[in-house]
């Protein structure tokens, strides 16, 4: 593990947080999105000799994608980052559920910014999700985690979506 530890170390110091490109019209957000962290990261990683995998694998009846960074010299690390989606048999769900994954594995593992650097709207009272609320949401494609990050939900307006 020395190999890619010394890369990782190199790569990190020459890393910057991706920028905040994206807008999620639900919540009227800018964020950066997978092509931004891929951007931002992988360049810095490829220059140190760390490669990027991303492959999807099935574990004890769950979806993950596995990410793997992989060293020239053979070393690796990896990690799982499970695949949630709101509709089974809905490929553009299930496509967004890879993308968000992608994008927070990825994210998580070489330790760039986050889409919510602010820390005070983690301990912020959060309004009231309505069916409005639910169904907009489902409109713009925004999953149940998304809308908890803004919203409280009851479990009725949770069955209410999954059922639109």
């Amino acid at each position: 593990m020395k190999q890619i530890a010394t890369a990782l170390l190199k790569a990190q110091s020459e890393m910057s947080n991706p920028k905040k490109g994206a807008t999620n019209p639900f919540f009227k957000s800018k964020y950066a999105d997978l092509n931004s962290i891929r951007e931002a990261v992988i360049p810095v990683l490829n220059a140190n000799g760390v490669t990027v995998l991303q492959p999807i694998v099935h574990v004890d009846s769950k979806n993950f994608v596995k990410t793997i960074l992989l060293h020239e010299s053979g070393e690796l690390l990896e990690s799982l980052t499970e695949i949630v989606y709101n509709k089974i048999n809905d490929a553009q769900a299930q496509g967004s559920g890879i993308s968000y994954a992608r994008r927070y594995a990825l994210q998580s593992f070489v330790c760039v910014g986050a889409d919510d650097d602010d820390g005070q709207s983690a301990v912020k009272n959060k309004p009231n999700a309505t069916k409005e609320v639910m169904e907009k949401a489902k409109t713009a494609n925004a999953t149940i985690d998304q809308i908890k990050s803004k919203y409280s939900v009851s479990s009725e307006l949770i069955n209410y979506f999954n059922n639109l």
